[in-house]
This record gives C-alpha cells, sequence and structure tokens, in this order.
C-alpha cells in the first residue's frame, strides 16, 4: 500500500478540487501588491482571509519559503483553550475561540474543531492557588473555567491516575469545557483555499532575502528568491524566524527562539476523551481523530533554530505521561518532532505596527499560536487594512517592552518556558 504523509494527502485532495493546478501552482508574481504577507502558515494565510473578506483587499500575496502549512502549522499539537489570565490574553483568545466554533461553515471546510474540553492538573499548594487565581480571572473576563476536585477530574477523564501514592498527585483541576482540538494541516488547507478564491495569490518557495525601503523609510517591497516583489505593505508572520526576517529592515525584536517538541503513539480506538495539561510535569496529551495519543512536551532549555531538540526532554514527558496514565505505559511511539517558538519576555505576542512605515509584524506566540490563528489572523488584518490596531490587539505593542506594560502569561502556558 502506497504511503502518504498528512500534506501529501491534503495536496492530493485539493487536486481533486475545480481549477487546483491554476491555483496551486504557485503563479508567477505581480510587479506590486497591495499587500504581501511574509509567511503561509495558519496566521499568514488566515490574515490574507481575513483582509480579502472583511476589508476587500485582494491584491495580496502570501510569499512561503518552503511549502504551504509545512511551518510550525504543521508541526503542533493542535489544543484550542482560552482560559489566559490577563485581559488583553483573554480578549484575543477567547475571540479566537469563538471563531474556531463556526470556522469550517465560514471556510466550507471541515478543520474538525472539537470542543471536547481541556483539563488542567494541579499537584500542589501552588498550583492550586495559580489554577484558582485563573478560574476567577477568566470568569470576570465571560470566559467559561471551573475547579474540579481529583475526583470530578477523574470522572471526566477516567485514565487519569489520582492515587495519592503518585511522584505528583492530583489534588484538583480546572475545566474549560469549550476548549478542545482541530485538525492543523486542515486549518491551513481550508484558509488558503478559501483565499485563492478570493483572488489572493499563494506563492511557494519564494524565499524572502531582504525588504526594500524608499528613501523616507517607507516600505516598498521585498527581495525574493524569485526576484524583487514590489508592496504598499508588508506584514511579516513567519514562526521562529521573525526576527531575521525583521532584522533586514533594521528592526530588533525582544524574541528568543526555542526547540518544542511533541510525538505521536501508534492509532488505537477512541479511550482519551479531552485534552490534559500538566505544567508541574511538563507535558500535555489528548487524542487525535485517527487515534493517536498526541503528546507534547515543554521548551528546550537552550536557544535553538533546531528541528529536533533534546532527547531527554521527550524522555522526562513520557515519564511523567506514564505515570499520570498508567494505562499507557505499553503504547509505542509513532513519530516525533520539533517546531521553533519565537518567544517573547512576558511569554505574550506582538501584533502590531513597527517602527517602519508599512511594515507590520505577528510574532511571539510562543506555545499559544495555534489556537490563536482565526483571532490572530481577523485582528492583525484589521492593523494592516487601517494601519491601527483592532482593540483586542492594541496591548500586544512593541512599545510595551520600553514602558513596562508587560502581560506575562508564562503560568498560563502550561507547559515549561
Amino acid at each position: 500500500m502506497r504511503k502518504y504523509s498528512v500534506f501529501a494527502i491534503a495536496r492530493e485532495a485539493m487536486r481533486a478540487h475545480k481549477g487546483w493546478d491554476a491555483q496551486w501552482s504557485s503563479p508567477e508574481p505581480r510587479a506590486e501588491y497591495d499587500v504581501i504577507i511574509v509567511g503561509a502558515g495558519g496566521h499568514g494565510l488566515a490574515t490574507a482571509y481575513y483582509l480579502a473578506k472583511n476589508h476587500g483587499i485582494t491584491n495580496i500575496a502570501v510569499l512561503e519559503k518552503g511549502w504551504l502549512g509545512g511551518g510550525n502549522t504543521g508541526r503542533n499539537t493542535t489544543i484550542i483553550r482560552s482560559n489566559y489570565l490577563y485581559d488583553e490574553s483573554a480578549g484575543i483568545y477567547d475571540h479566537a475561540v469563538k471563531l474556531w466554533d463556526g470556522l469550517s461553515q465560514d471556510l466550507n471546510y471541515n478543520v474538525m474543531y472539537s470542543a471536547r474540553g481541556v483539563m488542567m492538573l494541579a499537584h500542589n499548594v501552588h498550583d492550586v492557588q495559580s489554577l484558582k487565581r485563573h478560574v476567577h480571572a477568566n470568569r470576570l473576563n465571560g470566559i467559561d473555567n471551573e475547579w474540579m476536585t481529583p475526583e470530578q477530574a477523574k470522572a471526566y477523564c477516567p485514565p487519569l491516575n489520582i492515587s495519592p501514592d503518585a511522584r505528583y498527585p492530583v489534588v484538583g483541576a480546572t475545566l474549560q469545557r469549550r476548549g478542545g482540538t482541530a485538525r492543523h494541516d486542515a486549518v491551513a488547507w481550508g484558509y488558503a483555499r478559501a483565499a485563492s478564491d478570493r483572488g489572493v495569490h499563494i506563492i511557494q518557495n519564494c524565499e524572502v532575502k531582504g525588504i526594500r525601503r524608499s528613501a523616507n523609510g517607507h516600505v516598498t517591497g521585498v527581495e525574493t528568491s524569485r526576484g524583487f516583489i514590489g508592496a504598499k505593505k508588508v506584514g511579516v508572520v513567519a514562526a521562529g524566524h521573525s526576527s531575521v526576517i525583521m532584522q533586514m529592515a533594521d528592526v530588533r525584536m525582544p524574541l528568543e527562539s526555542y526547540p518544542l517538541q511533541a510525538l505521536v503513539s501508534e492509532p488505537v480506538k477512541p479511550c482519551f476523551p479531552c485534552v490534559v495539561m500538566s505544567n508541574t510535569v511538563h507535558a500535555y496529551i489528548s487524542q487525535s481523530d485517527k487515534g493517536e495519543l498526541v503528546i507534547g512536551a515543554g521548551t528546550d532549555q537552550y536557544i535553538s533554530y533546531s528541528q529536533t531538540g533534546g532527547l531527554h526532554i521527550l524522555t522526562h514527558t513520557l515519564d511523567a505521561i506514564c505515570e499520570m496514565f498508567p494505562v499507557f505505559s505499553r503504547m509505542k511511539m509513532l513519530r516525533s518532532w520539533g517546531g521553533i517558538v519565537d518567544v517573547t519576555p512576558d511569554r505574550s505576542p506582538i501584533l502590531a505596527k513597527t517602527p517602519v512605515p508599512g511594515l507590520y509584524v505577528n510574532c511571539g506566540w510562543g506555545t499559544g499560536g495555534f489556537k490563536a490563528t482565526p483571532g490572530s489572523g481577523h485582528v492583525f488584518a484589521h492593523t494592516i487594512a487601517n494601519d491601527n490596531p483592532h482593540p483586542i490587539n492594541a496591548g500586544f505593542t512593541l512599545e510595551r517592552f520600553r514602558s513596562g506594560r508587560l502581560i506575562d502569561e508564562a503560568a498560563a502556558a502550561a507547559v515549561a518556558h
């Protein structure tokens, strides 16, 4: 039997779509676009789609150095939630959750969104205090989140080990019932097809080599591996490499890039009903629609652009998963992978104008990028179209790192940073 990767399957499916060859053969770029988006991942494609749908801007090129959705969009654990602490974070992530709920209908493409619930475990007094604080903050922002006893947590997720003899015993948990998962590659292809149908050019195998500016400093376009492409505005949405691209315009970014690893098990019948996360033991787990257990780890301790990461990180994660869920201890690993995440000093993103006229940036999501995809694209499109932020992303500026008005979400990430 011929074997396919998920991207090959998606490409084969798209060939059946009318006009595939015309739409997806990386068209030759025009001389000039109204907007160029650098990065054809979920956030970049969503930005292009909402620019076309909500703002009537269709003369757009989305440039991708590799293939569509082949970066962090294809290397994540697909978790969706909005139980963050600060008002700004609650706003952007819950905006995304609301868009996730109707995204398949909006795009006419099944992104397999499943609101199965996200449970976050407490193992000690500090966890209890921190998670209860999140519950209260979420409720003040109109976001669902509830506290559970260990017995209630096990009733919701039967494989969970709540024995008091465990190395890290479960002493409580929070549950956001609207949280869940979606299919990462389907999100990329859904946004890509919907944007293309509105006239957006998606140009693959087109690496950005430089950003050209006029005498007064305004962006005029980008140098690429396929030549110069002019543009009135440029939005950079290149997870893991945003600081490299922004340096081309002499803009220094407060970012560090780290490997972030994950893995899946061999597929089994449905046995795991929700998403479970633990900050103390640095692991999280869910089950995909194909039956694989999807397991994620914390970021590596060192800065790197490697997409492999340290083996000891995965070993530590699997030790923790097998203790929390002993029933999975005999499962075999199917494959592992690594992505590269941009991390800001306060673990919150940057969605903003830059000091360079006509240049905008969307970066620094750390472990929160996938869950924010529709909300991020929606408000970033507004920012580019109007040259001013949407009220939801008004706080996620570069200036906050000068003023000290930080949005410190390290604890809400639920994995080690």
